[in-house]
């Protein structure tokens, strides 16, 4: 979104891109991010407030949904949960067979929760 717009119109547009995207691709579960800031609590605020609406709107998909902690997406993808992004976004692309590193910078750290949830969906349809 652009940071000029009003926050709530900002909420609405990734509220609604979530549903669409929901109803067009009908996904059967979710995966999200945990939050983690240390030091700026405004971009924090902010951040939460989007991944509000991201869960609302997986909610009202009624999509399971999980949710991983950065590090063990870190621990998942690169063997390492300190790994910086510049290792991630190569794991990523290793991973899935990629010949360049997934452009924009976020649609790595998309893929690298989707491959997070993979990892573990896979591993508990083993214990059921």
């Amino acid at each position: 979104t652009v940071p000029a717009m009003p926050m709530w119109e900002r909420l609405l547009i990734i509220y609604d891109g979530i549903r669409e995207l929901t109803t067009t691709y009908k996904p059967d579960r979710a995966a999200v991010e945990e939050l983690f800031f240390a030091k700026n609590v405004t971009t924090a605020i902010t951040v939460a407030q989007g991944r509000g609406v991201i869960l609302a709107a997986l909610a009202g998909a009624k999509l399971p949904i999980a949710e991983y902690k950065p590090n063990n997406i870190k621990q998942s993808i690169a063997g390492y949960g300190g790994a910086k992004k510049p290792q991630m976004q190569e794991m990523v692309r290793i991973l899935l067979g990629l010949d360049e590193i997934p452009r924009p910078d976020d649609a790595a750290d998309g893929l690298a929760i989707a491959i997070t949830d993979l990892h573990n969906s896979r591993y508990d349809s083993y214990m059921d």
